[in-house]
């Protein structure tokens, strides 16, 4: 017997047993507790963890499949035929069709070694159609999709490279206006507070459209700025369609006329032309001439009274200034993950672009609202323009080109509010990106034939247009949702680590530096914002090619959070509404309640003695389907990756497939009524 060997003897003789134990191997004495699982035991284990992963899939499924049959009973942009992104759609499915055929073909060739066996095989040697078909498709690819492939994404990559350049030197301007303490200086700071007659005529103008939530709190706060009375109008100018919304506005305004306010209510008969068309008829009322700026808000915007006291100034002493823009502020910017994103991208659009193009060249987009005009640069540059959707940026561009500066006030700030739900902000952003390059279109000719220096017509072209409003989209969708799932079946033209991961994380923090409480949001940033590059993207072919929805225009949906703490006012109005005992006031009380518990609906109130408040509908979900075709394909491209372990090309497709399947079940941010 061996010398590390134990002898174990049983008493009785009829059972008798000898087991030798070698002492020198530690796993040959178990844990007594533990207990050893027989192969039956171990197949159900599989059996069991198997059921688990086909159960979640199952459920994913069955609710993507319950969300868009529901979804396709109301009335969807995503459902409607004649809505935008239709041929996109198809593209992106044509993608995930192919992308999953081929992803069937790599599992097989993977289980069946191919890869490792045919390449260096004579084809004589092949056995079967199966194999001899992938064989094939390894050269073609090879010798046809690959180079293409590489082509397109070396392209891209050089835009992707500038439009970072772009983000640096922007970013270092900021440092540079930080370090030497740049701001706008008042030429003239000699306006005497005491006497008022010194104070230039200023134009209040509110446009609004539908906005029952907000226009409590704009009108209230324009009504509140410091001004003298006979020196300030306030035009509300109410495009609103509902009649009893109508009888609210003209209420709030006769409530601060009685309290000498000089407020006027103005409404459009024929309302054409959305927002430049509105402000174009109130420019040509006749008691504008006497006036010698105009101030603009939108109707969720809440002006300090102090505001028109830190922007007119700008004007007096400066002769050629045109333009007076201020910094937004958000009420709402922690409200969820939705916001937060969105103000990361505002506050480097305000704190940066807007700081450092109108610092070093006087010239920036005009954002619409929270910006004073001087009107003898307004009409000098044509007026309010119908002709696109960006009627600020067509005003900003046409001013530039007759030489009227511009000032940004960083230290002046207006707060508004973010849009809360996916969907309105989808819609503001399609709005967005589809308007510049409509305007791009009408105004390039103007560009390259004005006075301006070549310096400034380069900006304009190829910076202000071409690389911000045209380069960013196209390269962040192709290069990210389109050509990386593609180089997971084109392993010849995969791409490199640098471009996936260190340059893009390097933009983002570039871009979460202005706002430094957001660094949390880092990754989820970098994947949303590639998740809306495909709503960019498509905004940006629409306006380029004046597609139906280039002309689109949906008022954003706001929520009126910020007018909650008005309590004692809304106290105050409803007591005054109890007293009237005609039908008409019994309406209006009732609007204000649905407005103050945030029970507001797109319908109007039935007509009856009490008022009936109509009631409150299930909140819903909408669905996207372009965004959920490229979560698809992003996710057949990830298991691609898992079977060649290509490690971060995996993880990163793998989350931003899961980024976009978020998106495009509607699970980020609020749900809209």
């Amino acid at each position: 017997m061996a010398p590390n060997s134990v002898a174990v003897t049983m008493e009785k003789p009829d059972n008798f047993s000898l087991l030798e134990i070698n002492g020198s191997d530690p796993s040959s004495f178990p844990d007594n507790k533990r207990k050893s699982i027989s192969p039956k035991q171990f197949s159900w284990f599989l059996l069991l963890k198997a059921h688990r992963v086909v159960s979640c899939l199952s459920w994913l499924f069955t609710s993507v499949k319950k969300r868009i049959d529901f979804s396709s009973k109301n009335i969807n942009e995503e459902e409607d035929p004649k809505s935008r992104g239709k041929q996109m759609y198809r593209f992106i499915k044509a993608c995930l069709v192919i992308s999953i055929v081929a992803l069937s073909i790599e599992i097989v060739a993977h289980y069946k070694k191919w890869n490792l066996d045919l390449i260096n095989r004579p084809s004589w040697e092949v056995r079967g159609l199966v194999e001899w078909s992938y064989m094939a498709w390894l050269s073609f690819r090879s010798d046809y999709i690959a180079p293409i492939v590489i082509t397109l994404s070396k392209f891209c990559t050089v835009l992707f490279l500038i439009q970072s350049l772009d983000r640096l030197v922007l970013c270092l301007g900021c440092f540079w206006i930080k370090f030497k303490k740049i701001e706008p200086k008042i030429i003239d700071d000699d306006l005497d507070l005491e006497d008022a007659s010194n104070f230039p005529m200023v134009l209040i103008q509110i446009p609004m459209c539908n906005e029952r939530e907000v226009y409590e709190q704009s009108i209230g706060a324009a009504s509140q700025l410091d001004w003298p009375k006979d020196r300030i109008l306030i035009q509300v100018l109410d495009d609103s369609d509902d009649p009893n919304l109508q009888l609210l506005i003209k209420e709030e305004v006769s409530a601060w006329a009685e309290k000498g306010v000089n407020i006027i209510y103005r409404h459009r008969l024929i309302r054409t032309g959305y927002k430049a068309g509105n402000l174009k008829s109130a420019m040509t009322c006749d008691y504008v001439k006497d006036y010698e700026f105009v101030t603009i808000f939108d109707a969720d915007f809440q002006p300090n009274p102090d505001f028109l006291k830190k922007t007119i100034p700008h004007f007096k002493g400066n002769p050629e200034l045109g333009l007076v823009q201020a910094r937004w502020s958000f009420v709402n910017k922690d409200e969820n993950l939705l916001t937060r994103l969105q103000n990361i991208n505002l506050c480097f659009h305000f704190e940066v672009e807007q700081q450092v193009n109108g610092v070093f060249l006087n010239f920036f987009g005009f954002n619409g609202t929270a910006g004073v005009w001087r009107i003898k640069a307004l009409e000098e540059s044509g007026g309010w323009l119908e002709r696109t959707t960006v009627e600020d940026m067509d005003i900003a561009v046409r001013a530039h080109l007759n030489g009227w500066k511009f000032v940004y006030l960083n230290d002046v700030e207006v707060t508004c509010e973010l849009p809360e739900s996916y969907e309105a902000y989808k819609k503001q952003q399609h709005r967005w990106h589809s308007g510049p390059m409509q305007l791009f279109r009408l105004c390039l000719p103007s560009i390259i034939k004005s006075k301006i220096s070549v310096g400034k017509k380069a900006n304009l072209i190829f910076l202000f247009f071409l690389l911000r409003k045209l380069i960013l989209p196209f390269y962040s969708f192709t290069l990210f949702c389109i050509i990386l799932p593609l180089t997971m079946f084109i392993p010849e033209a995969e791409l490199p680590l640098w471009i996936i991961c260190y340059v893009p994380i390097f933009i983002s923090l570039l871009n979460i530096l202005p706002s430094p409480k957001s660094f949390p949001f880092l990754i989820p940033y970098l994947l949303f914002e590639n998740t809306m590059s495909i709503t960019k993207f498509n905004a940006m072919i629409s306006g380029l090619f004046q597609l139906g929805s280039a002309y689109e225009w949906v008022v954003t949906k706001k929520t009126g959070r910020s007018s909650e703490s008005d309590l004692l006012a809304f106290a105050e109005k409803e007591e005054k509404l109890h007293r009237r005992n005609s039908e008409s006031g019994l309406e209006l009380l009732s609007k204000l309640k649905e407005q103050e518990m945030n029970l507001v609906e797109q319908e109007t109130v039935k007509k009856s003695i009490g008022g009936l408040r109509p009631k409150n509908k299930k909140k819903r979900n909408m669905v996207f389907k372009k965004e959920l075709g490229l979560a698809f394909l992003l996710l057949t491209a990830a298991a691609r990756s898992f079977l060649s372990a290509h490690g971060l090309h995996f993880y990163f497709l793998l989350f931003q497939g899961l980024s976009f399947l978020v998106v495009g079940l509607d699970l980020i941010g609020e749900q809209i009524n």
